[in-house]
C-alpha cells in the first residue's frame, strides 16, 4: 500500500484532464486514461498501449491503481463461483457468481464485515472494518463478468448488492459504483438489472427515493411482527417496522417501483399463521413481491429451515392475496457461497 501516491480511480474524468494540462500535456489524455481505467478495466499503467512511455512513467510517479485480486477461487458443483477478493490493504471480502438457465448474477459486497447484527448471518459475526471504495465494488463486478464469459459462455446479466455489509451504510460509495457500472464509459449495464438489498434503514431508503435512483430495492424483512424481528435482527429496535413502512411508502410514492421482500422462514421462529398474516398485511400498503429464501445454516442450531408445509402455507396465503411470491433455492452451499454464509472462512 502506497500512502504517498493518490489512487487514480478516485479522480473524475475532469480531474484527470486537469492533471494532464497542469503537467503540460493535452487534456484529451485524461479521456484516454479514464477509458483504460473504467471501460477496459486495466490494473497497470503499462497496459495503456496507446499512451507514450513517457506519459505512463508520469502516471507511475504520481498515482497508484488500488485494484483487487481474486485471492481464492471456488467453484460449486452447481456452477456457482465464490471469489475471496483481496483488497489493496490486505483485507478480504467475498463475492459470488450465481448461474441459472437464463441469467448469471453477481452478488457483490459493499463493506468489509458488517455493522449490523442479524443473528442468522455469518457476515454479522465479523466486525465492520471499513467501507469499500467505488472502484473495489466495480472490480468485483468486472471479475465476475469475466468469469461468466469464461465458465458460462455469456455476459453477466444481473447484479445484487447482497454480499457482505449493509449497502445503505456505505451509501455514497455504493451509488458511485452503480454510476460507473451503468455508465457507457463503464460497463453500460441497465440499472433495471441491479438490485440493492437492505436490512431496512428508513432514513437512507427515503434518501434513495429523493436521489431518484433507477435500480431496484429489496428489503430483508424476515418478520412483520416487531418483537420477532428484533429477535432475528436486533438492530431493528432502532429501525422499527413503523418507520420502515413509512420509508417504503415514501419510496413507492416517489419511484413507483415495486418493493421486493427477502424472507427466510425458520422452524419455530416465524412459521405460524400469525406470522403469515402479519406479512400479508405488511405487503399490502404498496405493490410488492416476496422472495421466500431457503435458509443456509452457519454452524450452529439456533436457526433451522422450516418444513415444506410452513413454506406452502406462506405461498397459499400470499397467492390468495395476490401478492407475487417465489421460492429461491440456495446455490453454492457446498462452498459456503449461499445467502448468509459469506464469512471469509478462506
Amino acid at each position: 500500500m502506497n500512502t504517498k501516491k493518490k489512487d487514480i480511480r478516485a479522480l473524475s474524468k475532469e480531474e484527470l484532464r486537469d492533471f494532464f494540462v497542469n503537467v503540460g500535456d493535452k487534456a484529451f489524455r485524461g479521456n484516454q486514461v479514464y477509458e483504460w481505467l473504467w471501460n477496459k478495466g486495466i490494473h497497470s499503467f503499462e497496459d495503456m498501449t496507446n499512451i507514450s512511455k513517457e506519459t505512463r512513467t508520469k502516471l507511475e510517479e504520481n498515482f497508484v491503481i488500488n485494484h483487487i485480486e481474486v485471492d481464492n477461487f471456488q467453484k460449486s458443483e452447481d456452477g456457482t463461483i465464490k471469489n475471496a477478493v483481496k483488497l489493496f490493504d490486505g483485507l478480504v471480502v467475498e463475492s459470488v457468481l450465481i448461474p441459472t438457465a437464463t441469467r448469471t448474477t453477481a452478488c457483490v459486497s459493499s463493506q468489509v464485515g458488517c455493522s449490523l447484527d442479524c443473528k442468522f448471518c455469518a457476515t454479522a459475526r465479523l466486525k465492520r472494518m471499513r467501507n469499500l471504495n467505488p472502484d473495489e465494488i466495480y472490480d468485483q463486478v468486472v471479475a465476475i463478468h469475466k468469469e461468466s464469459l469464461l465458465y458460462h459462455d455469456r455476459p453477466l446479466s444481473n447484479i445484487v448488492f447482497m454480499g457482505m455489509g449493509e449497502p445503505l451504510m456505505n451509501y455514497k460509495n455504493v451509488l458511485l459504483s452503480i454510476d460507473k457500472i451503468t455508465s457507457d464509459e463503464g460497463l453500460g449495464m441497465s440499472p433495471k438489472r441491479i438490485t440493492v438489498s437492505t436490512s431496512g434503514v428508513p432514513k437512507m431508503i427515503k434518501k434513495l427515493a429523493d436521489d431518484e435512483v433507477r435500480f431496484n430495492l429489496a428489503v430483508s424483512l424476515h418478520s412483520a411482527i416487531q418483537e420477532k424481528r428484533e429477535q432475528i435482527m436486533p438492530f431493528a429496535k432502532s429501525f422499527n417496522l413503523v418507520d420502515l413502512r413509512e420509508s417504503l411508502e415514501y419510496w413507492y410514492a416517489k419511484t413507483k417501483k415495486i418493493i421486493t421482500y427477502e424472507y427466510v422462514v425458520w422452524d419455530g421462529i416465524n412459521d405460524t399463521e400469525d406470522d403469515i398474516k402479519a406479512l400479508v398485511k405488511f405487503c399490502k400498503f404498496a405493490p410488492s413481491k416476496v422472495n421466500l429464501i431457503e435458509y443456509n445454516p452457519i454452524d450452529d442450531g439456533d436457526f433451522r429451515q422450516a418444513d415444506n408445509a410452513a413454506i406452502d402455507l406462506y405461498i397459499e396465503y400470499l397467492e390468495k392475496n395476490r401478492i407475487p411470491v417465489t421460492v429461491r433455492r440456495s446455490r453454492g452451499k457446498d462452498i459456503d457461497a449461499a445467502c448468509g454464509q459469506l464469512a471469509n472462512k478462506s
